[in-house]
């Protein structure tokens, strides 16, 4: 439990939030990053048949509305929802923030190991439809190995 540092003696809780991408194609990405973490595509509210119902009876227009998916969960409940956001630009420049997928939560496997794993993990995110970007290694240390991928639409993510 976590009490505020003001004094009060109020517990307070963490905030939830969502990760949002901005994109061309909410569907691919919502599909390629749905498998790409284990999660689930995201169904209308009750009560709806797809997301653009949802979204036409929100008042969006209609020239904003697409068929598909645009957001994803985690289907334990325990990681953030990630949501597909629509948008008329294309991506310019490199990624303020990235998502970092772990292959490796044993850091005390032997390097061979780790690396076995993550380059499982990256022939799998490619048979998705990410590429290879670069290959991460840390000059007099043999420990590190990591590999930064692209998405379908070019957002960089780590693998490690």
């Amino acid at each position: 439990m976590r009490w505020r540092h003001d004094g009060d003696t109020t517990a307070i809780m963490a905030i939830r939030f969502q990760v949002t991408f901005d994109c061309a194609d909410p569907d691919r990405l919502a599909r390629f990053w749905a498998e790409a973490l284990h999660y689930r595509l995201e169904e209308a509210p009750e009560g709806f048949e797809s997301w653009s119902d949802y979204w036409r009876d929100a008042g969006l227009p209609e020239e904003e509305l697409f068929d598909g998916y645009d957001s994803i969960v985690d289907p334990d409940g325990v990681g953030p929802r990630l949501w597909f956001q629509k948008v008329p630009e294309g991506k310019v420049v490199k990624n303020r923030l990235h998502l970092d997928l772990r292959a490796n939560e044993d850091r005390k496997a032997p390097v061979a190991v780790r690396r076995g794993r993550v380059d499982a993990e990256v022939a799998r995110l490619t048979a998705l439809g990410a590429t290879v970007a670069n290959v991460l290694t840390v000059e007099g240390n043999d420990d590190y190995y990591g590999v930064t991928m692209l998405d379908p639409e070019e957002n960089e993510f780590c693998v490690s």
